[in-house]
């Protein structure tokens, strides 16, 4: 693609980022059939290569930012299937990522959406306020026919129950069994620790019956990614920051061989740390360690040996793609294998795969696009259920699991909790 950036545009790093990107671009469409929303509404301003036209021409000619290009960048799901389908190198992750970013700082939005924004963003993060939160949802729910079409699509996602957490909030380290194979950082996350808790939980149990010892390093708390997607790229980075300190000080403390995660979202942001502060003096090298130090559970899994399968007759089920654990890290094959390897019966989602709409706080912003993509997977997975045995959907991701659990009937849990159960751990709950 060719662009039009003045010597002085080009003197601003994130803008050469943008060029450089910009170029890699052939026209050739491929992004438009991967792209959620442009299956949607047919509309090339709400494809990958629209927004790419669109940014490129807001940088270069200083176009000041109106409600239709902020309302084109905010569709963008950030599910990153058109990057697996470029050929041509195209990162659009940090491409709309810099361009939320830049109409976060640079377009003042209507009064209703700041405030909306900001108060999710501050309520998730802290668990304590978004517990409270999900509460007094539940209360509401009854109603929310009163209450108009798009806070009615909200309140429908709200999980119908909050299990408490059976391990203790906090720091802790948690010894492995037998012979210690490794240690290990797990990030517990925000939302997901409340939302499930039984996915960290069994995680633990999991890996110490692996013989991996776990531990939760005080001050690592949210990823960074919910802020990442809304253009708070301040906000972002001193939680990024904070969670690079506490990991490296336990890595100088005790060690650490990795840092696990088991939400697809936020293995997909920890890994990118690396880029987020490839220009910080400071930061550079610690993010580059830590970004080398994460993986995903089932990259964890994959380079030991499972506990003994103790489960007898493990039923069929159906995977789900997290679109972040399959466009953002790469990650298909090893989920089915271990599933199967456990002894589950595998069976795959007819027709192609998209994303499910929920993409962090994206289901709670544009509830429409979110509950029509929801819809469309959700056709396909009953039709599934209904020709098998199955009644189980498995995904790597907390915002999956909520997303499709609501209006669905069967059980959505995370690969993590199977593969607990099926070595002697609990039943993953309802």
């Amino acid at each position: 693609m060719k662009t039009n950036f003045t010597s002085e545009q080009l003197a601003d790093p994130f803008t050469r980022m943008v060029e450089e990107n910009l170029r890699k671009c052939v026209h050739c469409g491929f992004c438009l059939s991967s792209c959620p929303t442009y299956s949607v509404l047919r509309d090339e301003r709400e494809s990958p290569r629209g927004r790419i036209y669109l940014i490129k021409d807001l940088l270069e000619n200083n176009t000041a930012i109106n409600t239709e290009i902020s309302d084109s960048i905010d569709s963008c799901l950030s599910c990153l299937a058109c990057k697996s389908a470029c050929p041509s190198g195209v990162n659009y992750q940090h491409y709309i990522d810099y361009a939320r970013n830049y109409v976060e700082q640079n377009y003042r939005r209507p009064w209703y959406d700041r405030w909306i924004r900001l108060l999710l963003v501050q309520i998730i993060l802290n668990p304590k306020l978004f517990k409270t939160g999900l509460k007094l949802a539940k209360l509401v729910k009854p109603l929310s026919g009163f209450l108009g079409q798009r806070l009615s699509k909200v309140l429908n996602t709200v999980p119908a129950e909050l299990k408490e957490a059976s391990i203790p909030d906090g720091p802790k380290v948690f010894p492995a069994e037998g012979v210690k194979a490794k240690r290990v950082a797990l990030l517990t996350g925000c939302a997901q620790k409340i939302l499930r808790p039984s996915i960290n939980e069994a995680t633990i149990c999991l890996l110490t019956r692996m013989g991996i010892e776990v531990v939760v390093s005080a001050g690592a708390g949210c990823c960074g990614a919910l802020s990442h997607h809304l253009g708070k790229d301040s906000m972002t980075r001193k939680l990024a920051r904070a969670n690079i300190d506490s990991w490296l000080e336990e890595f100088d403390r005790g060690g650490l061989d990795n840092i696990v995660i088991n939400a697809a979202g936020c293995g997909t942001e920890v890994k990118d740390y690396a880029y987020i502060f490839k220009d910080d003096p400071v930061y550079k090298e610690k993010a580059q360690k830590v970004s080398d130090l994460a993986k995903d559970i089932t990259e964890i899994i994959s380079e030991h040996q499972l506990p003994a399968i103790t489960l007898k007759n493990p039923p069929d089920v159906v995977y789900h793609d997290a679109c972040s654990l399959m466009h953002g890290q790469g990650i298909t094959q090893l989920p089915r294998d271990q599933l199967r390897s456990a002894g589950f019966n595998v069976l795959e989602i007819p027709g192609n795969h998209f994303c499910c709409g929920s993409a962090g706080t994206y289901n709670l912003l544009r509830p429409n696009m979110a509950t029509e993509l929801k819809d469309r997977r959700q056709i396909s997975i009953r039709a599934i259920f209904e020709s098998s045995k199955a009644s189980i959907l498995v995904t790597g991701n907390i915002g999956c699991i909520v997303q499709l659990a609501s209006g669905i009937e069967g059980q959505v849990v995370h690969t993590v909790e199977l593969l607990d159960w099926a070595t002697g751990g609990l039943k993953p709950p309802n």
